[in-house]
């Protein structure tokens, strides 16, 4: 899709070529109809009220002054998600077939200022309940609280749109396999601090200062900042000039990026040859990333190198760090094809290291914000570390509302010297396991858009694991995922 048309079809800011695909290469994550940022929405052509045809368009666009000038649109999202697993984490975690269940609110305000200014705001709450839950933290059930807040000014600038946005604030300029929203628990990841960014007609630039938002607290509007865990860093995207292959019109993006971390406590800890070590832990990103479509191909590939230093608790020593993570998806639509068919193959190294060492240069790459959880795998008892996967796919669309995508990634650990990883850490199994191969996943998805408003989503995936990692304590299992949302 090309940036206007998507700008016909959905509502991102005139961002230009920056808006092709799903508008992500903009920097503020996808946006179609609706965004996963909700500010990243752009309704002022509701100003026009020849342009309203849907009931919820009075909220989108509400003028404030006579010219139309101050304005303020309404956001909302309810989301009903539950899921069954009936050996969760490859057999670790208990008890066996476990059912949760989660529901969130979330619902802000956007208020335009003229052209240059505005202020954005949104409120969250959530619950959690099921049998034989687990897991149920503050990211699960939240007591009324501000998600985001934050200002914005906005100019142009040298030839660029340009803006500056500081406040608690939810932040996608990196590649999805990277850092995302936080979307399986019910609270999404938030930060405060700063952004800027430039947006000329080919090349924009992004910079930012982060501290994550502590939404650890239990009582209302309690939510402050977590000084121990920031993110900060910078981007550059180019692109390139428009070419054709095997007939047909070609574009890409260039993402060169510096992205850092600074962990400590529990988020910080590394993994030993017995459990974990406690310290610092400072993560500098360096990477590269070409994404876009050649004709009917469609492709994303993309390397980072992961340096930094970890400083053991107590004692103060430093280790460097020396990681790696190389992505790639590269896949065939078929042309005039009344399925519309994507036939792909995704391919991820994130590198390990060796557990049993206490010096010397660690070498697990670690990926702590929160990669989109059905980039690797839709279980989530998979995660960004020691791992290689090896997933073809397939995505039809019978018909508009309705995409299926069937996906059959494998696994293995990039080193034997070191563990295998979950989002929260290291697996723990009752025995010791010295394979490579992991097991494999096949998953199957079903996304249904009923109406504007209204969809939902079904993920069911069956986890095989290895003879080796059965004979170490581990499982196989049965995941089964459903999301009924409601968004205007």
């Amino acid at each position: 899709m090309t940036g206007a048309q998507n700008r016909i079809n959905g509502h991102p800011y005139d961002w230009g070529v920056f808006n092709r695909g799903n508008g992500e290469a903009a920097g503020f994550g996808p946006v179609g109809q609706y965004g996963v940022a909700p500010w990243a929405e752009d309704w002022s052509r509701l100003r026009n009220s020849t342009k309203h045809g849907d009931p919820f368009d009075v909220l989108k666009y509400i003028p404030l002054n006579s010219s139309g000038s101050v304005w303020i649109s309404f956001s909302g999202e309810t989301r009903l998600r539950n899921w069954f697993e009936s050996r969760p984490n490859l057999g670790t975690q208990k008890p066996n077939d476990s059912g949760r269940f989660g529901v969130r609110n979330l619902y802000g305000a956007d208020l335009h200022i003229g052209t240059h200014l505005r202020f954005f705001g949104q409120l969250i709450n959530a619950d959690a309940a099921g049998w034989g839950g687990y897991g149920y933290g503050s990211t699960y059930r939240k007591r009324l609280d501000a998600q985001q807040a934050f200002v914005e000014t906005k100019w142009n600038l040298l030839g660029a749109k340009t803006g500056f946005m500081f406040g608690r604030q939810q932040f996608l300029d990196a590649p999805s396999y990277m850092l995302y929203n936080r979307e399986t628990p019910n609270v999404p990841l938030s930060w405060d601090g700063f952004r800027a960014y430039a947006i000329w007609k080919r090349i924009r630039i992004d910079a930012w200062d982060f501290v994550q938002t502590n939404d650890s607290e239990n009582k209302m509007f309690h939510d402050t900042e977590n000084y121990a865990t920031r993110l900060y860093g910078f981007d550059t995207t180019w692109a390139p000039p428009d070419f054709r292959f095997l007939g047909e019109r070609g574009y890409s993006f260039v993402d060169a990026f510096y992205i850092g971390y600074k962990l400590s406590g529990s988020a910080g800890a590394i993994s030993t040859a017995t459990g974990t070590a406690q310290g610092s832990n400072t993560r500098n990103n360096f990477g590269v990333r070409w994404h876009g479509q050649a004709g009917p191909i469609e492709f994303s590939v993309g390397g980072i190198w992961q340096g930094g230093v970890f400083r053991y608790a107590g004692t103060n020593v430093a280790r460097n760090v020396s990681a790696y993570a190389i992505n790639s998806i590269v896949g065939y639509r078929v042309p005039k094809d009344h399925l519309h068919t994507f036939a792909g193959i995704q391919t991820d190294v994130y590198s390990g290291g060796n557990d049993a060492r206490k010096s010397g240069d660690i070498g697990t790459y670690i990926s702590p914000f929160n990669p989109q959880t059905n980039y690797l795998d839709t279980t989530t008892y998979m995660t960004a570390s020691n791992l290689i996967s090896f997933a073809p796919l397939v995505r039809i669309t019978p018909f508009k509302s309705v995409s299926i995508q069937i996906k059959y990634p494998l696994f293995w650990r990039d080193s034997t010297n070191d563990r295998v990883y979950k989002s929260s850490g290291a697996y723990s199994f009752s025995g010791n396991f010295g394979g490579k191969f992991i097991g494999m996943a096949p998953q199957a998805s079903l996304a249904w858009q009923i109406n504007t408003h209204l969809s939902w989503t079904q993920y069911v995936s069956r986890f095989m694991t290895s003879r080796a990692l059965n004979a170490a304590g581990g499982s196989s299992g049965t995941y089964y995922q459903s999301n009924l949302v409601f968004r205007f």
